[in-house]
């Protein structure tokens, strides 16, 4: 029992993987380092897309929300008879994602029902976020537009396919932050970073280099995945373009998807 309880391996290697208490099984989350991680490189990773082409982040809804503040502030602005009634393309793009977001993240409620923490709906939700990005490669595929924008008021994707290719992302994001919102861990909805930024600058151990800090070390890890997708996206699009960048991306979802399948459970606490 003891040994059980001071176990720290962050995968296991079951007898039969799809067994149904395997499966309902809940992760234990200290233990789901990994994939945790790897959702937040998806963030940046699917961010730097949309970011290069439309300077739209698919998955920070604070700044696409006062995007749309400051869009409905201007049909208030200027003299009478010169007011600014264009719904621009950029706005349009946030109002997309904002609205595909949600109805993502309301998908996750699904693991409600299932167990949100069992490797069941961790590996089914990851599936579905793999379908979005999968579905978004295509869009932007069809597309037939560029990848990167030259400046703001002249963005890479303006057609139909590229909004829903923007929606399909946002709606992959969404999920993921609801699913990692659930597992409760220091990577949190594994989509912002700056309450994470600020937990870690608060954190009375952060300069106790020669301690395992584990609140410390997950937060670290959290933002260096981040950045290093955002890296590896762009890096990707410059190279493959962002059908290709996406179709890269899921593969990895599908990857973290197989993933959730092999975190240990939590320990029981029964003899």
């Amino acid at each position: 029992m003891s040994s059980k309880g001071s176990d720290t391996r962050l995968w296991v290697i079951p007898a039969n993987v799809l067994s149904k208490s395997h499966l309902l099984d809940e992760v234990d989350p200290e233990r789901s380092t990994f994939p945790l991680a790897a959702y937040c490189f998806m963030t940046g990773f699917i961010d730097a897309v949309s970011f290069t082409a439309v300077f739209v982040w698919c998955g920070f809804q604070t700044g696409n929300s006062v995007q749309l503040s400051l869009a409905l502030a201007r049909l208030f602005a200027g003299p009478p008879g010169h007011h600014d009634t264009t719904f621009h393309p950029a706005d349009q793009q946030a109002l997309t994602s904002l609205l595909t977001f949600v109805a993502g993240a309301a998908i996750g409620r699904i693991g409600d029902k299932m167990g949100a923490k069992t490797r069941a709906w961790l590996c089914l939700g990851t599936f579905i976020q793999a379908l979005f990005t999968m579905a978004a490669a295509i869009s932007v595929w069809k597309s037939h537009q560029g990848s990167i924008a030259d400046e703001r008021s002249n963005p890479a994707w303006t057609n139909v396919f590229t909004f829903v290719t923007v929606g399909f992302m946002s709606a992959s994001l969404g999920l993921q932050g609801i699913m990692g919102k659930r597992v409760n861990t220091q990577f949190a909805t594994t989509i912002v970073l700056t309450t994470v930024w600020c937990e870690l600058m608060a954190d009375p151990k952060l300069f106790q280099l020669r301690l395992g800090v584990i609140s410390r070390n997950h937060k670290l890890i959290a933002i260096f995945s981040l950045f290093t997708g955002g890296f590896v996206g762009r890096a990707l699009i410059d190279s493959i373009g962002s059908a290709g960048t996406l179709g890269v991306g899921t593969g990895m979802r599908l990857l973290i998807a197989f993933w959730w399948l092999f975190v240990p459970a939590k320990s029981s606490s029964k003899v």
